[in-house]
C-alpha cells in the first residue's frame, strides 16, 4: 500500500470530468433536441463560423479527435444537417458544408446554448465565473 495519500475525488482530472458531465446533462435536458449532442452542436457551430471545412480543420477547431469527428459527421449527415463535398485541389479531402437545415438548427439552438452555459455556471458568482474562464484557458493554453 502506498504511503502517499491519494483521494481521486479531489484530483483535477476527476473534478473536470464531473463538471463536464454536469454540463452535458444540463445540455441534454435543455437543448430541446434529443438527437443533438453538445459535441455535434459545436461541430455545427465550427462549420457555421469557419465555412466549409475539412475534417482536419474541424478536429483543430473542436478539439475532437479524428475518429470521433468522423462519427459525428456521419450522424450529422444522416440528419441532413451537413452536406459533404470534396476539395477542388485534392479530391481525397472531404469538405463539410452546413445545410440550410443545419443552419436553422444552429440558429434555434444558440439561445438555448447560452442558457445552458448560464445554468452550468449558476453556482458561481461573477468573479468566480471570470476566474473559472481565465483558469481553464490558462490550463489549455
Amino acid at each position: 500500500m502506498s504511503s502517499t495519500p491519494y483521494d481521486f475525488t479531489e484530483q483535477v482530472g476527476h473534478l473536470l470530468r464531473k463538471a463536464y458531465q454536469r454540463h452535458l446533462a444540463i445540455f441534454q435536458q435543455q437543448v430541446g433536441d434529443a438527437q443533438l449532442t453538445a459535441v455535434q452542436f459545436i461541430t455545427l457551430c465550427a462549420v457555421r463560423d469557419r465555412g466549409p471545412s475539412s475534417l482536419t480543420e474541424l478536429v483543430t477547431a473542436t478539439a475532437v479527435d479524428q475518429a470521433t469527428i468522423r462519427g459525428i459527421i456521419e450522424r450529422l449527415k444522416a440528419r441532413e444537417l451537413i452536406t459533404l463535398g470534396h476539395d477542388k485541389q485534392d479530391k481525397r479531402k472531404v469538405i463539410v458544408h452546413l445545410s440550410d437545415t443545419g443552419r436553422e438548427v444552429v440558429e434555434r439552438t444558440v439561445p438555448l446554448a447560452l442558457d445552458i452555459s448560464e445554468a452550468t455556471l449558476a453556482n458561481l458568482n461573477p468573479a468566480e465565473r471570470v476566474a473559472m474562464s481565465y483558469l481553464l484557458r490558462k490550463m489549455i493554453g
